[in-house]
């Protein structure tokens, strides 16, 4: 695929799609969400691909929407939506995965974000839906929209909390403040790395995570924990066990017993 905002690269078994806009911190366009949302939907049916990394270009992660978006809204010239609504719009559960980042969670591959640069409203809105945040030491990061007159927008108003808490998650929404990475760290929001070399260790992190734990496993237990906050414990634990007697019949139940038998790296297919 041709892509303009970002680029796209494989290494293994792990994607890694970079924001690239580095001459505006990689400032968030339609363009942009068009292309990453693309990206993140091919990596998702790839069955070579066990794991997405999306970083930044250059010095930042994203500073949030373009100005020029930002400037067109204070006219009044409000752009249209990038994702035209479905003729069929899902309905039940699935519809809580229908919105501009929610359908990340619904992404079978485990999605990390590596933030090498300053981050700032729509890029943390995308982060957060996200399954893993990193993020190099000494960086900042800030929701900014109290800041611009804004609200807490594209469902960070009900994610945040769930990650840091409802009283930090109004702090950083209400303040707009700028924290540092050991801050965002220490609330949870971020686990943080050292700077030199950042990429390369998230890359790491992904990979080993994926070469050895089964991507069925994976994939069903990451709907299963995302599904589960929509859930009462009784739904869970019900589909809990349904999901286990349907692991007993797969393949890589089958290598998981095996390769710990045999003192061997496993060799999961996915199936």
């Amino acid at each position: 695929m041709d892509y303009m905002d970002i680029t796209v690269a494989t290494e293994g078994r792990v994607r890694t799609i970079t924001l690239n806009r580095p001459d505006r911190l990689n400032a968030w366009t339609h363009r942009m969400e068009a292309e990453f949302r693309r990206a993140i939907e091919a990596a998702d049916v790839d069955e070579g691909v066990r794991a997405i990394v999306v970083t930044g270009a250059g010095r930042g992660f994203c500073a949030g929407a373009d100005m020029d978006i930002l400037e067109a809204g204070a006219a009044g010239a409000v752009g249209e939506p990038v994702v035209a609504p479905a003729e069929s719009p899902p309905s039940g559960i699935e519809a809580n995965y229908a919105w501009k980042f929610s359908y990340l969670l619904r992404v079978r591959k485990p999605i990390f974000v590596a933030i090498n640069g300053p981050i700032a409203g729509i890029g943390l809105c995308m982060a957060v839906f996200c399954d893993f945040r990193y993020m190099a030491e000494g960086q900042r990061l800030t929701t900014a929209f109290a800041k611009r007159g804004l609200i807490a927008e594209h469902g960070i108003s009900w994610m945040l909390p769930r990650l840091v808490g409802p009283t930090n998650a109004l702090d950083l929404l209400l303040s707009a403040r700028t924290l540092v990475t050991a801050e965002a760290a220490a609330l949870g929001l971020v686990k943080a790395l050292p700077s030199e070399g950042f990429l390369s260790k998230v890359q790491a992190i992904a990979r080993d995570m994926t070469e050895n734990a089964s991507p069925r496993s994976i994939g069903v237990i990451k709907r299963q924990v995302y599904d589960s906050l929509f859930q009462d414990l009784n739904t869970a634990w019900r589909r809990a066990d349904e999901e286990m007697q349907a692991s007993f019949a797969s393949e890589d139940f089958r290598e998981g017993v095996a390769h710990f038998l045999e003192k061997r790296p496993p060799a999961f297919t996915g199936r």
